[in-house]
């Protein structure tokens, strides 16, 4: 079984937004709604200042909080990784959004959180998520962490990388380029 996950080199993303309309075309989402967003740091001090572009949705996480927290198990894991909401459970208590330390989850227009699904209809079917085949910066790169002759596993093994806000224990399954 795969053990998806992704690998993103934030150094590359040039903050054109084209990941959010695909993702948000993909799953037919209106404007206001976004599965993931791009996060617009300043870093640096004064007259070495530089903006920095990092790419957020859900880390699908090995330890998810949000799966702890559910009274219904409305969230759930599959055995490749994938953390997904199955809507007819969900009681809209949104106890998933408060554990969540990404703050990705977003609630729809019929108030139930919803998030990145790794589009998981996609990759069944052998293809990338849209957020990462539609970037033309090759910013994201997904595939199977258990494989080593996948692309995400030789990149990997060429960059020193790390992983957003480790010391919450989820241990994410997203995992960015160290500059």
């Amino acid at each position: 079984m795969a053990k998806f996950g992704m690998l993103i080199d934030a150094s590359r993303c040039t903050g054109c937004g084209a990941c959010q309309i695909a993702c948000q075309m993909q799953h037919q989402l209106p404007p206001h709604l976004q599965f993931n967003r791009l996060e617009f740091r300043e870093r640096g001090k004064y007259p070495n200042v530089r903006q920095e572009i990092v790419p957020v949705q859900c880390m699908h996480c090995d330890n998810p909080p949000c799966l702890h927290v559910c009274p219904t198990h409305a969230t759930y894991k599959r055995s490749d990784g994938l953390v997904l909401v199955d809507h007819r459970k969900c009681i809209g208590c949104k106890y998933c959004m408060t554990a969540c330390p990404y703050d990705v989850r977003t609630l729809n227009d019929d108030r139930v959180p919803e998030k990145c699904k790794f589009c998981a209809d996609t990759v069944v079917q052998g293809e990338e998520p849209p957020c990462a085949s539609t970037c033309m910066c090759g910013v994201r790169t997904f595939g199977d962490l258990d494989d080593p002759n996948s692309e995400i596993s030789k990149k990997m093994a060429k960059v020193d990388v790390y992983q957003l806000i480790t010391e919450k224990g989820t241990k994410p399954r997203i995992y960015y380029v160290k500059k």
